[in-house]
């Protein structure tokens, strides 16, 4: 073997220079000169503290720690944007949700894409873009379980890997075609409409062929739902006094798919609009700043009996066997011209720690990342 080729393993390995104990390909294990390690350290956003309602930026911390070694099987992957999700808040307040609860002291769990600067595991090469559940840091050392996506449409933003083209495209996807299981002709109202998961809903619903009706708040996402995600209605609850009242004006035949965002006061008026054999889709609970001591409000039973209706609760990942069948549609879409996006980009890990509070109150225009300084 080249003694130049061993001496361009990185020293952190910790591995055995000897040829013959020596078993992963220079293509698994060299980081090329273009892609070497450039930082010593590794900055991370972790939990300070344990927020009661909204995180804000004073819950988190920035810290700087070494660049992580990487173990059999591992993979580490230089981050290059961060994504910023609703359900971030749950996995720091909620003890009882389906993934543990993000400890203080612990690196804020996060969806990011980035390069794989180094493998050794041989199902993942040098220069793949991935998408995972890499944190809210520049560098992770992940195994494979921490992947969620490989980034295939290389002619398009690698940033879409975190909005239309991954977790929230993916929701949208499987969340109104599979559980909301809309018809053409058919209404779907949709809550957030103009967010990350809601603009995608209504375009795909558009192009199934329904009638859409969008919940979002101001004046200036009413437009954009109209203008740019094609709603054929929108309804603005920050300004509406009689929320029931918009609903019957733009949907007088009632609503077939509910796709819930929220819950909360926009929820329990549309259930009271819903049509026999409906369908409610229930993606998330944003009108909620806790859920500590638990909410209680309308019931929606009587609504289900009445309207022989379904109501269920769905997690993207319940379809992950199926997620490159969803991007590969969602990027043809894009392509073609007939699902749009729309990116609110902040700049650098420093803005990672107010970002919650941001997106919670509704500053953010159009899905919410962060570019780190890897993205070039």
């Amino acid at each position: 073997m080249d003694r130049n080729y061993l001496l361009q393993l990185p020293y952190h390995l910790d591995l055995p220079f000897s040829e013959a104990s020596f078993q992963l390909t220079r293509e698994h294990l060299i980081c090329p000169r273009d892609r070497a390690l450039s930082d010593t350290y590794n900055r991370q956003v972790w939990l300070a503290s344990r927020p009661t309602a909204i995180p804000h930026a004073e819950h988190f911390g920035i810290r700087e720690v070494e660049i992580p070694n990487i173990a059999e099987g591992e993979i580490l992957v230089r981050n290059q944007y961060l994504s910023v999700d609703p359900a971030m808040r749950g996995w720091i307040a909620d003890p009882r949700g389906y993934l543990p609860q993000v400890k203080v002291g612990d690196t804020m769990r996060a969806f990011a894409v980035g390069e794989v600067l180094m493998s050794r595991n041989p199902d993942y090469v040098v220069g793949e873009m991935l998408m995972g559940i890499f944190g809210w840091q520049e560098y992770a050392a992940v195994a494979a379980d921490a992947v969620l996506l490989r980034v295939k449409e290389r002619d398009l933003p690698c940033s879409l890997a975190l909005g239309a083209l991954g977790l929230n495209g993916i929701t949208a996807y499987f969340g109104l075609l599979e559980v909301g299981c809309p018809e053409s002709g058919q209404t779907v109202a949709v809550s957030t409409a103009a967010g990350a998961v809601g603009s995608i809903v209504g375009q795909i619903a558009n192009i199934k062929g329904c009638k859409t009706v969008g919940f979002t708040g101001g004046p200036a996402k009413v437009r954009q739902c109209l203008d740019e995600f094609g709603y054929e209605a929108a309804i603005d609850y920050k300004s509406t006094n009689d929320i029931d009242g918009a609903i019957a004006s733009v949907a007088p035949g009632g609503v077939d798919v509910y796709f819930d965002n929220t819950s909360g006061p926009v929820s329990d008026a549309v259930m009271r609009h819903i049509n026999i054999g409906a369908r409610v889709v229930i993606c998330g609970t944003a009108a909620y700043p806790s859920w500590n001591p638990w909410n209680t409000g309308p019931r929606p039973e009587r609504h289900l009996i009445v309207k022989r209706a379904r109501m269920q609760g769905f997690l993207a990942t319940d379809f992950s066997d199926r997620f490159n069948e969803a991007a590969a549609q969602l990027a043809n879409w894009i392509r073609e011209g007939r699902l749009r996006y729309r990116e609110d980009i902040l700049e650098g890990l420093e803005n990672a720690p107010g970002a919650l509070q941001r997106l919670y109150s509704g500053q953010n225009d159009g899905k919410l990342l962060i570019r780190l300084a890897a993205a070039g």
